[in-house]
């Protein structure tokens, strides 16, 4: 996830959003070709042919010039290959700078293929990653290679004086001062000097138990870090994590599909209430090869270190310490020569802090910028070196969500936000001393939401535009004006492809919640509706708080599933309950602390019953509801403690047991299950579990998981299964073989899994004797 991240669904798993607008958009009656009954949208086109997949754009990087980037672009050349191409960001002029045939190794016949690449700071070294490999959900394990610009040198790294292995390297990146790389490869840390090749091997103790700047499972997934070293400044120096996961224990998968015996895969995941991997930050000097540690105070070895950084200089990192209880996070300055540590800010919350960032460093080290909700709300803190002055530059009463750009010559700094709409997303702009106004940036006409990815002088931008009824667009705009410059992709052919079809109504709304609170929700009625008519309706659910449905965005693969339900007969709407990640402030996110699953539960029933009154269409006894990872959770949850008012429900991987998931995200969000008092310990894991709840079942449940899902393990269905059959519930139930928990891999497992859907929604809610 975080356990339940809603992008991790299949292709069912769509952000939306909304408040109060309503959207109609019925088409004109137009044949689409591309469909195989016309005038309507068919799974087989949604999940094997692609016909409406948008195009998106590719790795771009900005030159220094800041007026022009490259990209990563099919080889007219050479067939499968791939060329390096510069744009003038102001106009078409286009430039191969990197040919497919420049990147064929000598003695090769075959282009290396581009997973990735970076360029050094003159950009006159080009540094190659290909040949990557899956490492659990990213493929962060290959090759790199080099190649200089002038001469067209193309040299692999990691070589030394023997050939490289293949695929071991990870994470290379350029010193500061472009004359070394450094990698990790075994969980050792190795820097290769770029003027004679040679190598040298920083540390000597990765093995086992013991990982050099790498991280476990549960680090790379909750804290959404993976590369874990960093260069000094001055270049002379590397400060990398350490961890010992010798306490963890592991978990083992068993893999029954690619050979002829089972193959199991073992790997150290701490559950929650279990030991931890143990931490520290070590300072590795080049000239001596030698490690100096950073001598952080603690009363236990029990804490993570979720962030750290160097301090405007290369004297001192900034390590960020956060206590078990994820609730209190101290800022230390570490000495990198003596490894003293003096703690210079102090960030703490009396639920949890969520998201942890590296504080960005202004004014040659004398300031830093801070991402705290200490004021209720998440805003950016502008804070002295010793911590003692701190401002909120971003103030009022709304989240940023990132920051974006920050301009020290102009004293300027910009964000996104869901400051006028928190299911929206758009660019601002603030003084970095606190001074004047927030200005909102992005144009009204971009209504919905907004990315950007600004050029290093901040004049220029790519901007990502989409909205609910709108595939995803790439615009070259210039800053602050936000002028259009050049549109990259706008997707047109999306739009082309689903004119002929007549689309739904959609309504973006709030409705009140059992103590008033307000909840934003989407609804999407049949584009042939009959308010006079009784409708079914679905639900589609998260509720955790690692996301948010309701959005006014295309999401991953547009709205077109929904679409094809309401084609069907079915109302289709999503909810949004307190302690998702909606960008409302602390109190609305943190009101779920140690009540995982029960109070997202109540919101989510009373807006069933809300939304019944105010839409009469809605048949009532025909509720049927959706979700995957923490959607598949509340699902069962709404099956188990609602049954009275959900009669269908298919549950996507979830958690049925919430002990069976990992510490950082659980405990969170719960405490820890047996070391408090029995309100916030053992009893309020099991009143967090829909497990608990099992024996209430009465409507048609549909369950499905991939065996190989490292994520959310296969075990927790397992153990429901126990459970219903114990209680003798009938349900259904679809494993699939050796799948992760996105449920990807596999010839036509997309296509056959949201065709057993369909017809398991369609079977018991709209055919006769439901």
């Amino acid at each position: 996830m975080s356990m339940p991240r809603p992008v991790l669904g299949l292709l069912l798993v769509l952000s939306m959003a909304g408040c109060s607008s309503t959207i109609n958009t019925h088409s004109n009656s137009m044949t689409n070709e591309m469909s195989a009954t016309p005038n309507k949208l068919t799974l087989e086109n949604l999940y094997k042919n692609k016909t409406y997949a948008t195009k998106k754009l590719g790795s771009v990087r900005w030159m220094q010039d800041g007026v022009s980037y490259t990209a990563v672009e099919k080889s007219a050349d050479i067939e499968d290959a791939q060329d390096i191409v510069r744009y003038q960001a102001g106009n078409d002029q286009r430039q191969i700078l990197v040919s497919a045939k420049t990147l064929i190794p000598e003695g090769q016949d075959k282009p290396l293929e581009i997973d990735d690449y970076q360029w050094n700071s003159d950009q006159s070294q080009l540094m190659l990653y290909t040949n990557s490999q899956k490492v659990w959900r990213s493929k962060s394990r290959g090759d790199y290679w080099l190649l200089d610009i002038n001469s067209g040198k193309l040299t692999q790294l990691g070589e030394g004086k023997q050939k490289a292995e293949e695929a071991t390297m990870m994470f290379a990146k350029f010193s500061p001062d472009d004359k070394s790389v450094a990698y990790v490869r075994d969980n050792n840390i190795y820097v290769q000097s770029l003027t004679d090749y040679s190598i040298q091997q920083l540390t000597q103790d990765g093995k086992g138990h013991i990982i050099n700047g790498i991280f476990d499972w549960v680090y790379e997934e909750e804290f959404s870090i993976a590369d874990g070293f960093r260069w000094s400044p001055d270049s002379q120096r590397i400060a990398y994590w350490q961890l010992d996961t010798s306490a963890v224990k592991d978990f083992t998968m068993i893999n029954n599909t690619d050979a002829l015996y089972p193959t199991l895969t073992v790997f150290p995941y701490p559950k929650a209430g279990e030991k931890n991997a143990t931490v520290r930050i070590g300072i590795a000097a080049l000239a001596s090869g030698k490690t100096q540690w950073a001598k952080i105070p603690a009363d236990t070895d029990d804490f993570y270190i979720p962030r750290m950084n160097w301090s405007g200089n290369s004297d001192e990192i900034l390590v960020q310490k956060v206590n078990r209880l994820q609730n209190h996070n101290d800022h230390y300055l570490v000495d990198v020569k003596t490894g003293k540590a003096r703690n210079i800010f102090v960030d703490a919350d009396k639920a949890f802090i969520e998201r942890y960032y590296d504080v960005k460093w202004l004014n040659d080290g004398k300031q830093f910028l801070k991402i705290s909700e200490r004021d209720g709300w998440r805003h950016v803190y502008l804070v002295s070196r010793d911590g003692k002055q701190i401002k909120d530059i971003t103030p009022g009463d709304f989240d940023i969500t990132e920051i974006v750009h920050v301009d020290e010559k102009q004293g300027d700094i910009y964000f996104t936000s869901g400051k006028d709409n928190v299911i929206e997303q758009y660019l601002y702009r603030a003084n970095l001393d606190g001074s004047g106004d927030i200005e909102r940036v992005t144009p009204e006409k971009y209504k919905g939401s907004n990315g950007y990815q600004i050029s290093p002088d901040g004049k220029l931008a790519v901007q990502t535009y989409s909205s609910f009824r709108t595939p995803t667009q790439y615009h070259i705009i210039s800053l602050p004006e936000h002028k259009n410059i050049r549109t990259l992709i706008d997707n047109h052919q999306v739009t082309e492809a689903l004119s002929g079809i007549a689309m739904s109504d959609m309504e973006f709304f709030r409705v009140p919640s059992y103590d008033g609170t307000m909840l934003d929700g989407m609804i999407m009625r049949p584009a042939d509706f009959d308010p006079s008519k009784k409708y079914p309706i679905l639900f589609y659910v998260y509720g955790e708080p690692a996301g948010q449905t309701v959005k006014n965005s295309w999401g991953r693969s547009g709205p077109l599933w929904f679409e094809y339900l309401t084609e069907q007969g079915f109302i289709v709407a999503s909810i949004d309950n307190r302690g998702t990640r909606s960008p409302r402030g602390r109190e609305w996110r943190k009101q779920i602390y140690r009540h995982i699953g029960t109070l997202a539960a109540k919101d989510q029933a009373t807006a069933l019953d809300e939304m019944a009154k105010r839409w009469s269409y809605i048949d009532t006894s025909r509720v049927g509801i959706w979700g995957h990872s923490g959607g598949g959770s509340m699902t069962l949850n709404m099956l188990f403690r609602y049954p009275e008012k959900y009669k269908v429900g298919i549950a996507g991987a979830p958690v049925p047991d919430i002990r069976l998931y990992d510490t950082i995200y659980q405990e969170r969000y719960m405490g820890l299950p047996d070391t408090f008092t029995t309100e916030t310990g053992r009893e309020a894991y099991d009143q967090a579990s829909p497990i608990t709840f099992a024996e209430n079942l009465q409507g048609k449940l549909l369950l499905i998981h991939g065996t190989g899902d490292d994520n959310v393990h296969y075990q927790g269905s397992e153990r429901l299964i126990n459970k219903l059959v114990e209680y003798n519930k009938q349900f259904e139930f679809m494993s699939y073989p050796n799948r992760s928990h996105s449920l990807r891999e596999g010839k036509g497992t997309s296509l056959h899994q949201m065709t057993m859907m369909a017809n398991f929604f369609k079977t018991n809610l709209l055919e006769s004797g439901h």
